[in-house]
């Protein structure tokens, strides 16, 4: 299936249809470029689950959490400054990957091996003319 974002202003339309396909579903790699928007979609879904914090890259803490206004969580992970698998171990990355909680991951080409089967890969590309294609 692909979605397609045309603007920023059109983000979160993009985001709850990617939710309403993807119902049931609790666990998200996703690939793309520097810059493709990653994050920005991440954030826009973020926000159609209900969560009120500050939703940004967890770039160097590798794991955020953020609330949900029913008491569950999500987690969002940025894979992309870590430089060996353990690293992912040191973490306790099951915890978190077999929480049945939302998990969002951003480079997850880094810790291929470890992502579960249930796992929906996500690729997110910038097209010519500055849309983003979202492809699940």
């Amino acid at each position: 299936m692909i979605l397609k974002i045309d603007s920023l202003d059109q983000i979160h339309l993009t985001a709850r249809a990617f939710l309403e396909k993807n119902r049931g579903k609790t666990f998200f790699a996703f690939y793309g470029a520097m810059g493709a928007g990653k994050t920005s979609f991440i954030k826009a879904i973020c926000e159609e689950l209900g969560v009120k914090d500050v939703i940004n890259s967890p770039t160097f803490a590798i794991v955020n959490e953020y609330s949900r206004p029913n008491g569950e969580s999500i987690f969002h992970f940025d894979f992309y400054r870590i430089n060996k698998i353990e690293e992912a171990f040191d973490m306790g990355y099951e915890e978190y990957f077999y929480s049945s909680q939302y998990c969002f991951i951003e480079w997850p080409e880094l810790i291929e091996s470890l992502l579960p089967e249930d796992c929906t890969k996500v690729s997110i590309r910038e097209l010519t003319d500055g849309t983003r294609e979202v492809e699940f």
